[in-house]
């Protein structure tokens, strides 16, 4: 089935574009949730109009985001942890640990969204990615102290 997109979809296309895709993932995903409509005629006319009014709001909130990668990649974090012994966790540092403390910090942001291999076990100076969309990426410093 030929659908047209009107949302980003990661490995399919952006706003706009024409893809087809299989018959029950267009029936029971991207025409329910409106992230595409069928592809005809008609709507083809109607998505030309619209997919201008997309890519637009579409640049605008990429725009958002980069604005907010800015002010992310110059935050600190501190987490204190306790210490089993030299330098290693009692326990580790997670994606929930920092997902708590950014929103300490103002920022609202879910445990996927932070991109972190495996959780941090060790004391010292972290970089880790978050991901506000699929374009545009953020990375903060974690700085992992002792609890005193």
């Amino acid at each position: 089935m030929e659908v047209i997109l009107r949302a980003y979809i990661p490995k399919l296309g952006s706003p706009g574009d024409i893809v087809t895709v299989k018959d029950g993932y267009a029936r029971n995903y991207l025409l329910p949730k409106k992230l595409a409509v069928p592809a005809s005629k008609r709507s083809i006319k109607a998505i030309e109009r619209e997919r201008q009014i997309i890519l637009a709001k579409a640049e605008r909130q990429r725009k958002k985001y980069e604005s907010l990668a800015e002010r992310l990649n110059k935050l600190e974090l501190e987490i204190p942890q306790r210490v089993i012994e030299e330098d290693r966790l009692y326990g580790s540092v997670s994606t929930t640990e920092i997902a708590a403390a950014l929103k300490e910090q103002g920022f609202d942001f879910s445990k996927k969204q932070i991109l972190l291999d495996e959780p941090i076990k060790k004391l010292g100076e972290y970089i880790v990615p978050i991901r506000l969309t699929p374009e545009v990426t953020a990375h903060i410093k974690i700085k992992v102290v002792p609890l005193v």
